[in-house]
């Protein structure tokens, strides 16, 4: 019997092509082998509360957050980047599977997933059952920023220092990496979420109106930014009154949106500070001539770079499609494992 799904394993696995993921608290992005990026989909999975039937995955599902009745529930089963409901993200990364071979059911891939830096065992383990529970049939995990790093095309493998920020959907990670090693490294739980957070609540407080995640986000890619911009900007948004529950539209500015970010902009911005504190010299002294690289969709704030800079005093990068790098860095890796090998994490 073991023989005869040993071999069942090896014949699928000659009809598939192997996979990367970009497992995000916000995103899922899949790199298939040969092919590049082939799935970028919202890691939201809609369920019904009476049966656990799956209403609706991904970008259907987003839809879903904060407008379900009482019979369905949206939920992100990932959080500060690592799983927080493993039946769910199975059911997720399954879905994601499907989707990326086009629904074909005799595939069983290898995949690399990007994880944070600083995951436990226990994560660790969660994740490759998750993904293999998902039909996955060798999983390799991968530090976000070590993918970050390979995906802006650094070079991790020589000796020399090269820092990397990915600000992600639940989580930022710093890290230097130098000799294909994270030579220091920090994740912190404050990136694209806790930033819509902040806008929610400085709605609440200054316009004592109720608006919910969607629409905060909304309102932080129309309008949001990290410095002054050269001409201010002003969306029209809407939400409920806190006093009176009713509907309202209301218009919020640039400098609003600036202001509710200046606290969660400021933590990124000291876990840059502390990573200098404790790299050694000589790989610091590779930095500031190199420059500090920025990936994650959170790196698409207009004047972050900028800020970074002013505040560093060093020159720095933003990825030119940040939002795709980690997935592309795991994509190349795992185009070529054994050159690659000595990155994986497990």
């Amino acid at each position: 019997m073991w023989m005869a799904m040993k071999l069942f394993g090896r014949i699928t696995g000659l009809f598939s092509k192997d996979l990367a993921m970009d497992l995000g608290t916000a995103n899922t992005l899949i790199y298939m082998k040969g092919e590049g990026i082939v799935l970028n989909e919202p890691s939201v999975v809609a369920l019904s509360r009476k049966n656990g039937q799956v209403i609706a995955v991904g970008r259907e599902a987003k839809d879903f957050l904060g407008r379900t009745p009482q019979q369905i529930a949206a939920i992100r089963p990932m959080k500060d980047g690592v799983i927080a409901d493993f039946e769910v993200t199975s059911t997720m990364i399954k879905y994601f599977l499907r989707k990326a071979y086009h629904r074909a059911r005799l595939v069983r891939p290898r995949l690399i997933v990007a994880v944070p830096t600083g995951i436990t065992q226990v994560e660790k383990r969660a994740v490759i059952e998750s993904a293999e529970q998902a039909g996955a049939r060798q999983v390799f995990l991968i530090e976000e920023p070590m993918a970050a790093a390979i995906g802006a095309g650094l070079p991790i493998e020589r000796p020399v220092g090269n820092m990397v920020v990915d600000i992600g959907g639940g989580t930022t990670e710093v890290a230097v990496i130098s000799l294909s090693a994270v030579a220091y490294a920090e994740s912190v739980r404050v990136a694209g979420d806790e930033a819509d957070e902040a806008i929610i609540r400085y709605i609440q407080q200054h316009h004592q109106i109720a608006i919910g995640q969607n629409e905060a986000e909304r309102i932080k890619l129309r309008i949001g930014s990290a410095a002054p911009l050269s001409e201010p900007l002003v969306t029209e948004a809407s939400g409920k009154e806190i006093l009176t529950g009713i509907p309202r539209p209301f218009r919020v500015t640039d400098g609003e949106v600036r202001e509710a970010l200046r606290e969660p902009i400021g933590v990124i911005l000291e876990s840059v500070k502390r990573a200098f504190e404790k790299t050694p010299p000589d790989l610091a002294a590779d930095i500031c001539a190199n420059g500090v690289w920025l990936a994650g969709g959170g790196a698409l704030l207009r004047g972050l770079g900028d800020l970074l800079m002013r505040t560093l005093k060093l020159p720095v990068h933003v990825e030119k499609d940040p939002l795709t790098t980690v997935a592309r860095g795991a994509g190349i890796a795992m185009e070529d494992m054994q050159h690659y090998r000595q990155v994986f994490i497990n």
